[in-house]
């Protein structure tokens, strides 16, 4: 699960971690009733959404103005920026050309910054460990600093067993070339994230740019958060910074259902138990000249209704010509399977090929549910033949 900045600062703050002065406006009015607040002669206007590269971002509207964090030297201008952002599409990296819509503003104090760092705490799943990584090159993406000049990432794995000890601050703070206060002020930052991190059983914390203020002060300027979401159980308060309205819809109606779904951008709609059985299935549709529209694991206990849930969902991306739905029944039975896939076809008026590759318990009785119900579904009897007919079907339909 991700968050936004300001909930990310907001939780960060209960740890102590270094941070400036700010609030959350909905509308303009609020954007400089917060920039009065704060009273500085210098404020940030940052547009909220849930994705990176938001300064270096562009409105769709005005795709050659500024950008999603915005300087402002005036409560007037506060405003300006404000109504200029507000519903909005803000086009970054991240989100594709579509853009996403910014609906709230975190209004922030301004700095002098003299230096800008990267930080960041994640998961390393090669080493089972929580990792640190730093950089000197601040404000850029650090997939770009890693492809361009690796020398200028710095890497730290923290033992679970002895966890975050100060050697390892005070080692990647001379990395980074700081000295003096700051060392010892990084070295405490360090550990109030890494705190924050496991307590809160977050994947990542992602502060960019980490600054290092013309007074030698070090701050974090910007704050990323992601969350296990196997650990929300144990976190209700960070489950209510939930925003719906960031997430893709289909992604969340999938959820209700307990369907593990993720939209891509192929025209072959993709339905299969079991993760690894669901990998297989995009690769050979790769492999026979076409691309899955998705990846959807309806699991090993699926229902009829479950099914059918997973076939609406799928028909609801306007990019999908054709369907092709990959069972092994284990534990999971094709007949169940088969009675789901023809009601959902009949409730959403199907108008695409669909291909059917049924094997394992109740097969027999899944492939006649299939061949009495008078739609217009095609069996096959492997996974290459699948892939086969599906692909030709939707070549010959466009």
């Amino acid at each position: 699960m991700n968050i936004h900045e300001y909930q990310a600062k907001a939780l960060l703050a209960k740890y102590a971690v270094p941070l400036l002065k700010g609030g959350v406006a909905y509308t303009r009015d609020e954007a400089m009733d917060v920039a009065r607040k704060l009273g500085g002669p210098i404020t940030a206007v940052k547009a909220q959404i849930h994705a990176g590269g938001r300064g270096k971002g562009r409105f769709k509207d005005d795709p050659n103005g500024k950008g999603g964090v915005r300087v402002a030297r005036s409560i007037e201008e506060v405003g300006q920026h404000a109504a200029a952002m507000l519903g909005h599409e803000l086009v970054t990296k991240q989100t594709g050309p579509t853009g996403k819509t910014v609906k709230r503003l975190y209004i922030e104090d301004g700095c002098d910054i003299k230096r800008e760092l990267y930080l960041s705490m994640l998961v390393d799943r090669a080493i089972g460990r929580i990792a640190i990584i730093a950089s000197t090159e601040g404000g850029m993406d650090i997939e770009a600093v890693a492809h361009d000049t690796p020398e200028k990432i710095v890497e730290q794995a923290i033992d679970p067993v002895t966890g975050y000890q100060a050697f390892q601050g005070r080692k990647i703070a001379f990395a980074l070339g700081l000295s003096g206060k700051q060392v010892g002020s990084f070295v405490t930052l360090l550990g109030s994230l890494y705190k924050a991190f496991t307590e809160l059983d977050a994947s990542l914390i992602e502060i960019n740019p980490l600054v290092v203020t013309g007074a030698g002060e070090v701050i974090a300027l910007d704050a990323k958060m992601n969350f296990d979401d196997n650990g929300l159980f144990r976190h209700k308060d960070v489950e209510e910074l939930r925003d719906i309205d960031e997430e893709d819809p289909a992604e969340t109606e999938a959820e209700k259902y307990a369907l593990n779904y993720v939209k891509l951008d192929g025209q072959i709609g993709c339905m299969v138990n079991g993760a690894g059985l669901a990998m297989a299935t995009m690769d050979i549709i790769k492999l026979y000249g076409a691309a899955p529209a998705n990846f959807l694991d309806v699991g090993g206990g699926a229902t009829k209704e479950r099914v059918t849930a997973a076939f609406k969902i799928i028909l609801k991306d306007p990019n999908v010509e054709g369907i092709l739905v990959n069972i092994f029944g284990g534990i999971m039975r094709c007949d169940v399977i088969a009675e789901g896939v023809v009601a959902a076809a009949r409730e959403v008026n199907l108008h695409v090929p669909l291909v059917v590759r049924l094997e394992g318990t109740n097969v027999e009785l899944g492939k006649k549910i299939l061949k009495e119900s008078g739609l217009r579904i095609t069996s096959a009897e492997n996974l290459g033949d699948a892939a086969e007919k599906i692909v030709k079907a939707v070549k010959e339909e466009g």
